[in-house]
């Protein structure tokens, strides 16, 4: 049997979209909301199984990746986040790149050679590496307009992987996966679906709700904002915070989305001038992860707020 394993966000999704128009397989679908990373907890693979798993932490899925290979299947895993100690095995296969500037969206790109480069671009843009994914682009002929079209579809396709249940989102993941590879194209996808316009109307409808937030703790070198316990809230967590990041270039940005149960759900992103510890400051405190320009808390509590907010003005006073 084979298994397709990836996170629910724009760069998992167009890690996979670029493999699948490659290699077709009648996979197994392994997904969810972006904050659920222990993917492989939900595998029971078998001898003879093909997995491929992008863009979750090998850390979070140390005991899954174990099981498979001792079960005797095969692995390819692709990603750019901290993935521990990697292990050694004949039937493992790991790309994986921490550099500040990749996302697995590109580092598929690489692998297939170019060969779907429209989804590698959309898949960098949602990560929001727009650097890279100018770069990536130079391989395709299309005109600035339709560049820009790939950016609001990565930065859609991203936004619907926020919230901590896919009730929360405008669709499961999973079916957004389908929906985007029936597409000839990500520009057709763009211009020619009412999905497109759904996740677009939807999104600008919730960015327009954040607009007029100011920061609950704001200084030269970082800055908090605190969203309340809503669906839109949660769904432009993580756009919201690109957005901050972009901005102001210099700072560093936290997001706070206020939880049901009091805690809080959090989003970081490292100053885009320094792409860094954003990773080591959230594995401070208990859920937390991620990369070294994106990372964030699952749940934090409420009583470690103000820890919290020293950890990070700490870490970026310099």
């Amino acid at each position: 049997m084979d298994y397709d394993v990836f996170n629910g966000d724009a760069d998992g999704i167009c890690a996979l979209l670029q493999l699948r128009k490659a290699e077709p397989r009648d996979a197994t679908l392994v997904t969810g909301v972006k904050r659920d990373i222990k993917l492989l907890d939900r595998v029971e693979a078998q001898a003879g199984d093909r997995l491929t798993v992008l863009d979750v932490s090998m850390d979070k899925n140390q005991a899954g990746l174990q099981r498979a290979l001792a079960a005797g299947a095969s692995v390819l895993y692709v990603d750019h986040h901290y993935p521990g100690e990697v292990p050694e095995h004949p039937a493992l296969h790991s790309i994986i790149n921490e550099a500040a500037d990749v996302c697995t969206a590109a580092l598929v790109n690489g692998h297939l050679q170019g060969a779907y480069l429209d989804w590698a671009v959309t898949g960098a843009f949602g990560d929001n590496l727009k650097q890279t994914a100018h770069t990536l682009a130079r391989g395709l002929e299309i005109s600035s307009v339709e560049l820009e079209k790939l950016e609001r579809l990565g930065v859609c396709i991203n936004y619907n992987g926020y919230g901590p249940a896919i009730e929360d989102l405008h669709f499961d993941p999973e079916e957004l996966y389908r929906r985007l590879l029936a597409a000839e194209s990500a520009l057709d996808f763009v211009n020619h679906s009412a999905d497109f316009s759904r996740l677009s109307e939807g999104y600008a409808a919730d960015m327009a709700m954040a607009a007029d937030l100011a920061p609950t703790h704001a200084s030269e070198h970082a800055a908090v904002f605190q969203l309340p316990d809503e669906p839109w809230a949660r769904r432009v967590s993580g756009v919201y915070s690109n957005d901050l990041a972009t901005a102001n270039p210099g700072r560093a940005h936290a997001v706070l989305t206020a939880k049901a149960n009091g805690n809080f759900l959090v989003s970081v992103r490292a100053p885009l001038d320094n792409k860094q510890g954003a990773a080591e400051l959230c594995m401070q405190f208990p859920t937390g992860g991620g990369r070294a320009a994106a990372a964030g808390i699952n749940d934090l509590p409420a009583d470690m707020l103000d820890d919290f907010v020293a950890a990070l003005t700490a870490a970026y006073r310099r």
